[in-house]
């Protein structure tokens, strides 16, 4: 038997510290999750004092929560908590103390099902407050999730259980007892993680550790000083302690015992479900189809009426919906046991006795033994009733977000009633969308897990007015509901700047582009006679509740690999749901944006929104306009729909709308020039700082930077995730702007604009600060501006210049060269354009994005880039066309701070979650390599933790090995690991890489090798221009007319079907 042990890997320790260092004190959970991710299923971490074995495979802690071997043990941050909670149900050793038992047997007929059923009414009496609070603040304001979901389980929890009612939504300051349990909580947490001898040394601390465990004990001794002052016969859970006896001894619960199990439940009960709810709204609003199908499932089941405790039972989805975001985000992340002697679990790995042993639910949640390759996808659907009892048949204790046998959760029937009510109520009553869409996940942790800063808005559904909601909440058992009446649009109302009729603008845009030409229309609306009234996303006009009938609806917007954006997802979840002539009475017309690389996907989305609406009765004023990214400029595309079929469709429409002015200078925007020096900058992300840059490619060649960026403390990222960044113009081109306008080097401006704007409006700003960080400069300029311009010049020459411009030689001058507005004001210095109405021309930043080039274990709080630096002669014939991110990339150096965020890549551009199993091949040219860079190093830390990987190939293209052979030294010694096996192609000297000059000819003579691993079941990633796309697909579909026999229609047919999932590409125009 001893022969058959193997040691359990272990992370680096030092002494008296363990490995602390691997630890972050203030998100623990991504501490673990590094460590499992870098050491496999199992692994033994050491801590100051004594060690534990973590577990995360289904496998493992199936066998771990066999109680005849192994029993809960109160260790690490749960020893701390009993600080404050003592011998509380959830901290108690266990049967060894008396007052677990005795409470125990006295509580958990308390939390039966006739019991939890009674509660009813009282929850939905909390549930209305939050409910009529977001009604009342209506849809422009910004909802604090988590903090909103606390206040409600707290009082919820305090009303069902003790009849106390903290009021929470009556006091602007949350309640001192939820600041205390949350410093508590957290401090417990620390205390765990230091040597105990170093305590005492942390004086402030533990001052206000103690006065954190004095208000959670006075709040629940006052509630139990209120019962007993007033006692009364309910049935719930303080008269249970109160006045309970224990069946087996006849003993009742002391004072201490109440107190102690009081704090534990308003600490347990109301942190979980306030989680449980904040992540399920989060996923909802990520995932609008799920939404709309919880939604039309109460619909469908509750109608317009009051909730009815009955119909609970009755919202399987709504169900799976809290399954599957338990799954993904357990409220506690660790279940910790020990065995009274020693085991040998898996069959190989020996812990000792009493050895402490947390299963890790956040990874045993993941196990794609269990949950497949989609494991990490948030997908409601496996967890309908059907195939969750049989995921659990199958793999038992594969899903443990309630604690494992007898010291399980006992409120878990309490929190289900809770949170099926609440989420009933919420979507039977609105509509929901993201404050920003561009969202992404981040934590707070405190003894539970829950999201950080997000951030929606709420609009009433079915036009009802709060006073109608309030009077139908309160109508539980009457069964009617009040009719509707006219409620607020969710989106921006703008003041009228003409008379004439209203325009309701949306769009649906992820970069800001579509963004950018909604304001564009909105800003031209008034010379044409007509109020832009709504200018607002997609999302926020869901069901077109808003828009008066009779008035035009536009809507811009785009597809991104076939997918709406993130601010237009559930629009068209709804509309796609449309049965009838819903859209009867609403007149509209699309413009649609894309780039026609994606052929399959072109134009997908606002195609089909054009067709549904169209199908559903809606009366189109006008043809959808289009724009292709890859043939052109897509300003100049819209403003030629906009002028010539919209505007003209429009007027026809509605005869006599004429504007107040056709002069095209008149931009609506007035500046006022001043000199004091205050400075603004915009800041729409999130700060980072620059550890680091250096130059990867020798002089003379094209430059290629790597540049290590400090995230914020609470950004994480996933390896293959984009780093979003919004750059600043350079520079000189905000000089020669600066110039060509007159302006002094510290002038100020005011805008005031009567029109929708992004530019900052109403303060100072100086000019340099305006021109640098609002606004794309180089943006080529379209026909409009170019017509615009011959209207601010009174030089004959000069005009028939730009007319000439304007009209003949438009696409060949100003497109292909790409010229832009401040091009040709320098080329022709007669024009007189006032600089508002040069703003208003140009489009605001755009954020651009990059595949980050490292992974998180290999530093969690740092990621970093691999890019090229865009600095070429102008196509126009004179000067250098600058790339706007690089080379504002290429000035940063370290200490310098820039604005970032996370950007998730597409679902299948990841790592596969079985590398053990599943090798990858890997394909890029160029800074393509960014990626497989992450990729790699993963690989490279899992490998130095012990684990043994499947293959993984990768090929490279480049020029030549002593000029731009990126990261040649890391990848060797990566490759010396087996982490990868390098391919290369260097275009100039194809002798040193066996005769192949680019990526896909190394492709096609390592073909068998790669086949071999295609029939592993290989994931193929590919990365870099779309000519790198083009030539490996066509190698791809080679191959496989050779490997299989079959002719190139047949191979191209199952090409297709393996894009996106074993097949997935990164390519970039």
């Amino acid at each position: 038997m001893e022969s058959t042990i193997v040691p359990i890997p272990s992370p680096p320790a030092l002494p008296f510290l363990g490995d602390l260092v691997e630890k972050d004190p203030e998100f623990p959970l991504g501490s673990l999750i590094k460590l499992v991710e870098t050491y496999g299923p199992i692994l033994r971490s050491h801590l100051p004092g004594h060690s534990r074995v973590i577990v995360s495979s289904q496998a493992l802690v199936n066998e771990v929560c066999d109680e005849s071997r192994f029993t809960k043990q109160v260790a690490g941050a749960l020893e701390e908590i009993r600080n404050g909670a003592q011998d509380g149900l959830f901290t108690a050793y266990g049967p060894q103390e008396e007052n677990w038992g005795i409470a125990h047997r006295i509580l958990v007929p308390a939390f039966g099902p006739l019991s939890i059923r009674g509660m009813f009414d009282e929850m939905h009496d909390v549930a209305s407050q939050l409910t009529m609070k977001w009604a009342r603040h209506g849809p422009s304001y910004v909802i604090p999730v988590s903090d909103d979901f606390t206040r409600l389980t707290l009082d919820t929890l305090a009303l069902c259980t003790m009849g106390y009612r903290f009021n929470s939504y009556y006091h602007e300051e949350m309640h001192p007892f939820i600041t205390a349990m949350g410093d508590f909580l957290s401090e417990s947490g620390n205390r765990s993680m230091r040597p105990s001898i170093v305590n005492p040394f942390y004086r402030q601390s533990q001052r206000k550790y103690d006065a954190d465990i004095a208000i959670l004990r006075k709040t629940s001794d006052d509630v139990i000083k209120a019962r007993r002052q007033s006692p009364n016969d309910r049935k719930d859970l303080l008269n249970s302690m109160l006045n309970g006896r224990d069946p087996r001894t006849g003993k009742t619960l002391s004072d201490d015992s109440i107190t102690n199990n009081m704090i534990t439940f308003l600490i347990a009960g109301h942190e979980t479900t306030s989680g449980l709810l904040s992540f399920s709204f989060y996923y909802l609003l990520k995932n609008p189809a799920a939404y709309q199908r919880a939604q039309a499932e109460i619909d469908n089941v509750i109608g317009k009426g009051p909730i009815k405790v009955e119909q609970l039972s009755k919202l399987p989805f709504i169900a799976a919906i809290f399954r599957e975001t338990l799954r993904l985000h357990p409220p506690v992340v660790l279940i910790q046991v020990s065995s009274p002697k020693t085991e040998i679990i898996g069959g190989k790995y020996q812990v000792e006795k009493n050895e402490p042993i947390n299963a890790f639910l956040h990874k045993l949640h993941r196990d794609p033994a269990v949950y497949g390759e989609d494991a990490e996808t948030w997908r409601p659907e496996r967890m309908l009733d059907e195939p969750f009892e049989k995921l659990n048949k199958e793999y038992p204790n594969c899903w443990k977000p309630f604690g494992n046998g007898s010291r399980a959760c006992i409120g878990r029937p309490f929190a289900w009633q809770e949170a099926l009510l609440v989420v009933a109520m919420l979507l039977q009553n609105f509509n929901f969308e993201l404050d920003d869409p561009s969202y992404q996940l981040r934590y707070k942790q405190t003894l539970t897990v829950k999201p950080k800063d997000f951030k929606i808005h709420a609009t009433l559904r079915n036009k009802i007015s709060p006073t109608q909601l309030e009077q139908n909440l309160a109508s539980i058992t009457s069964g009617h509901a009040a009719g509707p009446e006219p409620s607020h649009s969710a989106s921006i109302p703008l003041r009228p700047v003409a008379k004439g009729p209203g325009l309701h603008i949306f769009y649906g845009s992820n970069t800001g582009t579509c963004e950018a030409l909604a304001q564009r229309l909105a800003g031209d609306a008034a010379s044409h006679g007509f109020q832009t009234k709504v200018i607002g996303s997609l999302d926020s006009a869901k069901e077109f509740e808003k828009s008066p009938t009779g008035e035009p609806v536009i809507i811009i917007t785009a597809s991104y690999e076939g997918q709406p954006p993130d601010n237009a997802g559930h629009f068209v979840a709804w509309l796609e749901s449309l049965k009838g002539d819903e859209m009867k009475d609403v007149i509209y017309s699309v413009f649609a944006c894309g780039h026609h690389d994606w052929a399959s996907t072109f134009h997908r989305i606002p195609n089909l929104v054009d067709d549904l609406m169209e199908k559903r009765g809606g009366k189109r004023i006008a043809p959808i306009g289009r724009a292709d990214a890859g043939e052109g400029d897509m300003f100049s595309d819209f403003e030629n729909w906009e002028d010539n079929i919209l505007w003209p469709a429009l007027k026809k429409q509605y005869a006599g709308s004429e504007g107040p002015s056709d002069n095209s200078l008149d931009s609506g925007i007035q500046v006022k020039i001043s000199s004091p020096r205050p400075s603004q900058l915009r800041q729409d992300m999130r700060e980072a700082r620059i550890v680091s840059t250096r130059t990867l490619t020798a002089p003379g060649a094209p430059e290629k930077n790597h540049i290590e960026i400090e995230l914020p403390s609470d950004l994480s990222y996933s390896v293959g995730d984009y780093l979003a960044i919004l750059p600043l113009n350079p520079k000189d081109v905000v000089l020669r702007a600066i110039r060509r306008f007159g302006l002094s080097w510290d002038c100020m401006v005011s805008i005031i604009s009567s029109q929708p704007t992004t530019l900052p409006t109403d303060h100072p700003i100086s000019a340099f600060d305006l021109l640098t960080a609002y606004v794309e400069l180089q943006q080529p300029a379209t026909k409009r501006n170019t017509q615009s311009l011959v209207e601010a010049t009174a030089d004959v020459s000069t005009k028939e210049q730009l007319t000439h411009l304007s009209t003949t030689t438009f696409e060949t001058e100003i497109t292909q060269k790409r010229l832009s507005i401040l091009d040709l004001l320098e080329r022709f210095p007669t024009i007189a354009l006032p600089l508002g109405s040069f703003l208003q021309m140009l489009p605001p930043m755009r954020i651009r994005q990059y595949s980050i080039s490292s992974s998180p274990l290999s530093n969690p709080t740092r990621a970093t880039l691999t890019y090229r630096v865009l600095d070429a002669p102008a196509l126009k014939g004179s000067g250098r066309h600058i790339g706007i991110a690089s080379n504002y990339l290429s000035q940063l150096t370290p200490g310098d701070k820039l604005h970032i965020s996370i950007r998730p890549s597409h679902i299948a551009f990841h790592l596969p979650s079985d590398p053990e199993n599943i090798p990858i091949i890997c394909i890029a040219a160029g800074t393509g390599i960014a990626p497989f860079v992450g990729f790699i190093q993963e690989r490279a830390a899992q490998i130095g933790a012990g684990r043994t990987l499947a293959p993984a190939l990768l090929f490279f293209g480049c020029r030549d090995p002593a000029i731009d052979d990126l990261y040649a030294e890391r990848f060797a010694r990566w490759e010396t690991m087996g982490a990868v096996s390098m391919r290369r192609a260097y275009s100039r000297k194809p002798e040193a890489s066996e005769g192949c000059k680019y990526v896909q000819d190394r492709l096609w003579r390592d073909r068998e090798e790669v086949e071999g691993l295609w029939e592993r079941n290989a994931r193929v990633f590919v990365c870099g221009h779309r000519e790198v796309g083009e030539a490996v697909k066509g190698v791809s579909i080679r191959m496989a007319m050779e490997a299989r026999g079959v002719g190139e229609g047949k191979a191209e047919e199952w090409f297709e079907g393996i894009r996106n999932t074993r097949y997935s590409t990164d390519v970039f125009a």
